[in-house]
C-alpha cells in the first residue's frame, strides 16, 4: 500500500502525541500515582504505535510497544512509577523525536535501533519497576558520541566540489570570470557544542553577502534555515575579495569550526562516452553525464557512491510543517466572504454598464464601497486563518527547564501565561529559539545556586517566568526571573577584559548601553564553559532573528531581584496599516503601529543639543531625523521658514521624530520582500505596489531609531 499519502497527517498526528506524552510524563514526575496521566500516557503510546506500524515504521513500532507495555503493567498495578523510570521515558520521548524529524527530511526513520532504550524499558519489567540498565545506557551514549566525533573527523573535505551546478549557474560563473571577478568554493564547518546551527549559518551567509553574491548553496537555503543539515554546509561565491578575506569572514562568526575556500574552476561538461577516467572521478560525477561537472575531482577518490540514493530521497521529500489547522468557523466565514466579493464583482459591472447608458457614476462609486468592506473583511478573515497560538512553540519549555534543573543542579520552576496568544504562523515558526536562549539564560546566569538564594532570603526555588499578551498590532513575550539580575561592574569588566570598551568609556556608560554589550558575538560573563551556556552564543543569535522578524528586544534590571527580557513582535509580517508620506519626490510607507503623533514643528522651535537637531514636545526631548538627508534625496525647493512635519514614531522606550515633506493618509499596504539580488539598507524593511502601479519602500523605524 502507497502510505506517501498519509505522510503529511501521520507527521502532525505524531508531533502532536509526542507533545501530549511530554505534557504528561511530566504531570506523572509529579503526581506518580495518577491514574488520569498513566491512562492518558498508555493511550498515546498505543497510538503512535498503532500509526508507526500502518506507516510501516518498524523501529519507532517496536519502541513505542515497550512503552505500552511498561504502562500496561503500571496499569494493572503490577509496580507503581520510579524516579529513575521518569528518566528513560524522556530518553524514549527524545528518541522518536529523532524519528519523526528524520522522517520528515528524508521520508526514512533512520537506522537508530535505540536497543539501549529497549533493554531499559524491558529491565523495567523485570525489576518490578526498578531501573538497573542505566549504566549501560549511559555507556551506549558515550560510545555512539565517540563514534560520531571519529566519523566527522574521516569525513572532513572540501566538500564545495561536490555541488552540481545547471546551466545558469554555470553562465553566472563564465560571467564573473570574464569580468575579472573571483569565484570561491567554501565549505564551513559549524562546532559541534552549536546549539543553534542555522542561526550561524545565517549569519555567515550575512557575513558573505557584504564581500559578493552566493550563486549556489548546498544544502539549498531553505533546509540550512529549516535546520536540516549536519554540521556542515558549502557554497559557490562570486566576489572580488581575496581568499583570505572570504575566510576571514566566515571566521568572525563564532562557532564556526572549520572553513576552506579555494578558487572556483569550471571542469568542462562530462560526455556520456568519455569513460576512460571514471575510476579516478566521484561516483556522483559519473553520474552526472548530462550536467555540468563542478570541479576537478578531489585527490582522494571521494567515498559517496553509496551516497546518491539518499542524496535524491532528500531532494524529492515532501515540504511538510507548511500546515496551519484553522477552525471550521474561521473557514465558513473564509467562504461566505469570498461569495459577497463575487456579488460585489458582479453588481459593479451591472452599476459601471448602467453608469455608461445614464452618464451617473454614483452608483458605480456605491458599489466601489461596498466592494472596499468586503475585502477589508475579507483580508481580516486571512489573517486569523494565519494566526496561530504560540502554545505551540512554549509548550516545550517545561520539559527543558526539567531537564535543566537536573543539570543544573538548581531547583526552579517555570510559570507561563497567554499561551493562546495568537502570532502569524511565519512569526511563530521563528521564535522558538530565541525563546529557548532567553530561558537558558535565565536558569544558568539568572537563578542563583539554592544556598546563595536561602542566605539572600529568597525562596530556595528559582521562578521563571514566560508572559505573552497582545499591545496594539505587536505581540509581547516577557522572560523573566527573580534571580540575581544583571551585574553591570561585571559585564563592564569583561568588556574592558575583551578590548571592547576602554575604563574610560566604561566609567561614562549607560546601564542600557553596558547591557546592550551582552548582544555582541562571543561576549559571555560565565566564569567556565559548559553544555548549557558559557560560549557567548545566544544573545547575538537572539537580537538577530527578532531583528529580521521586524521586532525588537528590549531588557529591564533589578539588580539582586532578577531580570526581564521583553520581545515586541508584529502581529503579521504580510499586510499591515500604514501611513503613506512624501520625502522629495518618493513615496514612502511607514507602519502606523510604530507611529506616537504627527506634529506641526516651525523651524524655530529646533535646537541643537550636542550637535544633533531635536525638538522639544509637551516636557520631552526628542531626537529629530531628517529622512532626506538618510534616504539620499535632494530636498524640495520650498521656503526655508515654512513648518516641518514631523512624524513622532517609538521603539521601545526612545523616541524619534521623522522629519517627511508631505502626508498622503493611511493605506493597508500588503508587503512584498525585496529578494535576495537588491542589496537594501537595513532602514528598507520591503516594499509594497500601490493602486497606479508604483512602488513605495517600507521603512523601518526601528532601524532608524
Amino acid at each position: 500500500m502507497d502510505t506517501s499519502q498519509y505522510l503529511d497527517i501521520f507527521l502532525d498526528e505524531s508531533k502532536e502525541h509526542l507533545q501530549n506524552l511530554s505534557d504528561q510524563i511530566m504531570e506523572l514526575e509529579q503526581n506518580p500515582e495518577n491514574m488520569d496521566t498513566i491512562n492518558e500516557i498508555f493511550r498515546a503510546a498505543h497510538s503512535l504505535k498503532g500509526m508507526a506500524g500502518t506507516m510501516g515504521y518498524k523501529r519507532m513500532q517496536t519502541l513505542t510497544h515497550d512503552m505500552e507495555n511498561v504502562f500496561s503493567e503500571v496499569r494493572n498495578g503490577t509496580f507503581k512509577v520510579q524516579p529513575g523510570m521518569i528518566d528513560v521515558l524522556f530518553k524514549c520521548l527524545d528518541a522518536l523525536e529523532e524519528y519523526v524529524n528524520n522522517i520528515q527530511q528524508t521520508t526514512e526513520e533512520g537506522t537508530n535501533d535505540n536497543q539501549n532504550l529497549i533493554d531499559a524499558l524491558n529491565s523495567i519489567l523485570k525489576n518490578s519497576g526498578e531501573v538497573k540498565a542505566a549504566g549501560s545506557a549511559a555507556a551506549s551514549d558515550k560510545a555512539d558520541s565517540a563514534a560520531a566525533v571519529s566519523d566527522k573527523s574521516n569525513a572532513k573535505r572540501e566538500r564545495w566540489q561536490d555541488i552540481k551546478i545547471n546551466d545558469t549557474e554555470r553562465m553566472l560563473v563564465e560571467k564573473a570570470n570574464a569580468e575579472g571577478f573571483k569565484v570561491y568554493g567554501i565549505t564551513v564547518y559549524v562546532e559541534e557544542a552549536c546549539v543553534l546551527k542555522a542561526a550561524r549559518a545565517f549569519l555567515v551567509f550575512k557575513a558573505l553577502e557584504k564581500l559578493g553574491e552566493i550563486i549556489v548553496s548546498a544544502p539549498t537555503a531553505q533546509d540550512i534555515e529549516d535546520e536540516k543539515f549536519d554540521l556542515t554546509f558549502s557554497l559557490i561565491f562570486i566576489s572580488k575579495s581575496t581568499k583570505d578575506e572570504v575566510k576571514a569572514a566566515i571566521k568572525s562568526v563564532s562557532e564556526i569550526e572549520e572553513a576552506f575556500c579555494e578558487e572556483y574552476v569550471l571542469a568542462e561538461p562530462e560526455k556520456p562516452a568519455e569513460e576512460v577516467k571514471a575510476a579516478e572521478k566521484p561516483a556522483e560525477e559519473i553520474k552526472t553525464a548530462a550536467a555540468p561537472a563542478p570541479t576537478a575531482a578531489p585527490t582522494a577518490p571521494s567515498p559517496i557512491a553509496s551516497g546518491n540514493k539518499p542524496s535524491a530521497k532528500t531532494a524529492a521529500k515532501p515540504v511538510v510543517n507548511r500546515t496551519v489547522r484553522v477552525d471550521i468557523e474561521k473557514l465558513d466565514n473564509l467562504m461566505n466572504l469570498v461569495s459577497e466579493l463575487i456579488i460585489a464583482k458582479n453588481s459593479l459591472v451591472s452599476a459601471t454598464e448602467a453608469a455608461e447608458n445614464k452618464g451617473d457614476s454614483s452608483s458605480v462609486n456605491e458599489q466601489i464601497e461596498y466592494l472596499e468592506s468586503v475585502t477589508t473583511n475579507l483580508h481580516e478573515s486571512v489573517m486569523k486563518v494565519r494566526m496561530v497560538p504560540i502554545e505551540s512553540v512554549v509548550a516545550k519549555f517545561p520539559r527543558m527547564i526539567r531537564d535543566l534543573s537536573k543539570k543544573l543542579d538548581k531547583k526552579m520552576e517555570l510559570y507561563m501565561s497567554g499561551e493562546d496568544t495568537e502570532l502569524d504562523r511565519t512569526v511563530v515558526d521563528e521564535i522558538g529559539d530565541p525563546l529557548m536562549h532567553m530561558l537558558r539564560n535565565s536558569a544558568d546566569h539568572g537563578l542563583e545556586p539554592n544556598d546563595v538564594r536561602v542566605a539572600n532570603g529568597k525562596p530556595e526555588v528559582g521562578s521563571i517566568f514566560l508572559d505573552a499578551y497582545q499591545d496594539g498590532n505587536n505581540v509581547v513575550i516577557e522572560v523573566r526571573d527573580d534571580g540575581a539580575g544583571i551585574n553591570i561592574e561585571a559585564v563592564k569588566g569583561k568588556a574592558i577584559e575583551r578590548g571592547i570598551i576602554t575604563p574610560e568609556q566604561a566609567d561614562t556608560m549607560t546601564e542600557k548601553e553596558v547591557i546592550d554589550l551582552l548582544f555582541l558575538p562571543s561576549f559571555s560573563t560565565a566564569k567556565k564553559v559548559s553544555d548549557v551556556s558559557g560560549r557567548g552564543v545566544g544573545l547575538d543569535v537572539v537580537k538577530s532573528k527578532i531583528e529580521s522578524l521586524s521586532g525588537e528586544v528590549e531588557v529591564k534590571n533589578r539588580l539582586g531581584q532578577g531580570s526581564s527580557w521583553i520581545i515586541r513582535l508584529p502581529l503579521t509580517l504580510a499586510i499591515i496599516q500604514a501611513l503613506m508620506v512624501v520625502i522629495g519626490d518618493e513615496k514612502y510607507a511607514i507602519a502606523l503601529g510604530s507611529i506616537q503623533t504627527i506634529e506641526d514643528v516651525s523651524p524655530d522651535d529646533i535646537k541643537l543639543v550636542q550637535a544633533k537637531e531635536v525638538i522639544h514636545i509637551r516636557g520631552t526631548v526628542i531626537p529629530i531625523i531628517r529622512l532626506n538627508k538618510v534616504l539620499e534625496i535632494p530636498p524640495r525647493e520650498d521656503d526655508g521658514n515654512k513648518n516641518l512635519t514631523v512624524i513622532i514614531v517609538k521603539k521601545g522606550d526612545k523616541l524619534a521624530g521623522l522629519v517627511v515633506d508631505e502626508l498622503i493618509g493611511q493605506q493597508e499596504v500588503v508587503i512584498k520582500s525585496m529578494g535576495k539580488y537588491i542589496k537594501v539598507p537595513k532602514m528598507i524593511s520591503g516594499a509594497t505596489i500601490l493602486g497606479n502601479g508604483e512602488v513605495a519602500l517600507i521603512l523601518d523605524t526601528n532601524a532608524l531609531i
